[in-house]
């Protein structure tokens, strides 16, 4: 015969003791069934199933307040000039050579040869500079010069004679760094000359700001065939420029 425990009456199964209730066990959460499954290398499902094409870029960073700002992708490099052998020269190609190895020429070197003779047709380059060597240039004129005389107060001064061609036969060869320039009155012809011979080889005049005026005495020798001098009146200058009839139109093309 079994004796009865002593004491309180015994819990009956299933009845929870007091201050130790618990929560029954949640559901996943919200955000955790949203999340979407990781694959090997940090992409997600979807955006692996997106095309390439399609994927978005993060958009560009901005600068923050004492930051430099991003730096700007560099432009697509120019498209490579075409060297000889991709022109297009049909049934002249092998003339083309043939005239390249007579001349000894580089195939720009003929180009500029043939350009020079076309455009500069019934003109001779000259060549010449100033006293100390330091400014050397080359012009396209005529070997038959038409020279002027201007006896304005500086021209007079320095006995500035010259011959104008447009700017576009005209080339500096050196010495732009040894040139040194001076201006007066209506500061719109540019005296130019050497900052250490002080010769005057070429200027631009009032007359023609956008051409060049050559001096004919600063010419290498050999290319002048002949000289006409015509004297301008430069010390009544607004006159002489209104009754000229060619003069101002001399350094045009």
């Amino acid at each position: 015969m079994r004796r009865a425990k002593s004491g309180g009456a015994t819990k009956p199964r299933g009845q929870k003791r007091p201050g130790t209730s618990r929560a029954p066990a949640s559901a996943p959460s919200a955000d955790r069934a949203r999340r979407p499954a990781v694959q090997a290398g940090g992409g997600s499902r979807a955006a692996a199933r997106q095309p390439a094409a399609k994927r978005r870029s993060p958009p560009a960073q901005e600068a923050g307040p004492g930051e430099p700002p991003p730096v700007p992708p560099l432009p697509p490099p120019p498209p490579a000039a075409l060297a000889a052998s991709e022109l297009d020269l049909g049934e002249q190609r092998e003339r083309w050579e043939t005239f390249q190895k007579r001349q000894r020429l580089s195939f720009e070197g003929a180009a500029k040869l043939l350009l020079d003779t076309y455009e500069y047709q019934g003109l001779v380059k000259h060549t010449g500079g100033c006293h100390c060597g330091a400014v050397r240039f080359e012009v396209w004129a005529s070997a038959d010069l038409h020279i002027f005389d201007c006896n304005c107060s500086i021209c007079k001064k320095k006995q500035n004679k010259h011959f104008i061609v447009p700017a576009s036969r005209f080339k500096l060869l050196k010495g732009a760094d040894s040139i040194t320039t001076y201006t007066f009155n209506t500061h719109k012809a540019q005296h130019t000359f050497c900052k250490r011979c002080g010769v005057q080889s070429f200027y631009s005049p009032r007359s023609n700001p956008g051409g060049f005026g050559i001096a004919p005495h600063c010419l290498d020798e050999g290319t002048v065939r002949s000289v006409v001098v015509e004297e301008f009146n430069g010390s009544d200058w607004e006159k002489a420029m209104k009754e000229h009839k060619t003069i101002k139109n001399m350094s045009k093309e």
